[in-house]
């Protein structure tokens, strides 16, 4: 069976150390889904509030939320079973959460979902969440905390509010030394933006006025615009969109993306390439420093245009634009198609 790329199921790793707010950014996301029908997978159930939340039904290790949600407990070994059971098209779920207990090894779980044989599963990216007050001490006791850092494809700081502003920038500098590129995104119990980290579902919209959700209603309680210290949770949460009616340099388009603007997470869309004989669109999905590239025939009708959107915290909007604007191909003849051969690395086979 052959799942297009865009149809299959985001599988988001969260890793960080015991304290540090992994299952409380678990508990947003759950609270906040805003209609994402998430798969959660945690080691015990204890980790999340389920008693909190209308619980639908249970099988076995697997709960059934009010919200469509599912949370689920299970051990490591047992992830490839449980990827087959959530990604059947009946259970509905639109992204997969997987909480790393606070010493597992982040790259072993990153090569379970790269390495899965589940052909409606893609790698959603490595979110570690590190504690900001208490992050000298973690590093000091762990020196392993810096390796799993650099594997991560988005560094939250959480707790930001418990230390003072010019120890949260000094802290960003830190990070920021050991990641390079990777959007660090500084929060407050756990409060994470779900666009920064997934797409919402399209579905068609009811047709019937709906009574607010009782999820609805505690999110919203939780948005509180009279208080003052309030800040958008997508302050630090930017989405730049691009579009060319003029093909792009296959070579151009791979170098932003393998020297990405400093914040960006991820990256999806459609690329036309100005190549003697390339009559297709690429579809791209890019998070952190995995990309994919998937070939298809335009549509009858469709106009050929190139349509990229970056999805970043911190991501510098102006600047990237530019860069993508680069990308275009000015000449006036059709590139080589040696000029493909970036693209094709990346190309699913």
């Amino acid at each position: 069976m052959v799942v297009r790329v865009a149809d299959r199921i985001p599988v988001l790793i969260v890793a960080g150390f015991l304290g540090a707010g992994k299952t409380t950014l678990l508990n947003h996301l759950l609270r906040n889904n805003r209609g994402t029908r998430i798969g959660v997978v945690v080691n015990d159930f204890g980790a999340v509030n389920i008693d909190a939340m209308l619980v639908a039904g249970q099988v076995d290790a697997m709960v059934s939320l009010g919200n469509g949600c599912v949370c689920c407990a299970v051990d490591v070994s047992e992830l490839d079973d449980l990827f087959t059971r959530l990604t059947e098209p009946r259970a509905g779920i639109d992204v997969i959460v997987v909480e790393a207990s606070g010493l597992a090894e982040p790259r072993n779980l990153i090569r379970m979902v790269l390495g899965s044989e589940n052909p409606r599963i893609r790698y959603g990216g490595l979110v570690e969440v590190v504690d900001a007050e208490l992050f000298g001490e973690s590093r000091a006791r762990h020196p392993e905390l810096a390796t799993h850092l650099r594997l991560a494809d988005l560094v939250v700081v959480n707790k930001a509010d418990r230390v003072p502003e010019a120890d949260l920038e000094a802290l960003r500098a830190e990070l920021t030394d050991l990641v390079g590129q990777v959007p660090v995104y500084a929060t407050t119990r756990g409060r994470i933006d779900p666009g920064l980290l997934f797409d919402e579902p399209l579905r068609a919209e009811p047709r019937v006025a709906e009574q607010l959700s009782f999820d609805s209603l505690l999110a919203e309680h939780d948005h509180d615009h009279n208080d003052p210290d309030h800040k958008h949770l997508h302050d630090d949460y930017t989405s730049v969109s691009f579009t060319s009616d003029r093909d792009l340099d296959p070579r151009a388009l791979i170098g932003f993306l393998e020297d990405p603007p400093r914040g960006l997470f991820r990256a999806k869309g459609f690329a036309a390439f100005g190549v003697a004989a390339e009559r297709r669109k690429f579809e791209l999905h890019m998070v952190g420093r995995h990309i994919v590239f998937e070939p298809s025939p335009w549509r009858r009708g469709e106009r050929r245009a190139s349509n990229l959107v970056l999805i970043g915290a911190g991501l510098p909007a102006d600047r990237a634009l530019a860069r993508l604007r680069d990308t275009v191909h000015t000449g006036e003849d059709p590139l080589d198609e040696r000029a493909m051969l970036g693209v094709w690395r990346y190309t699913p086979h």
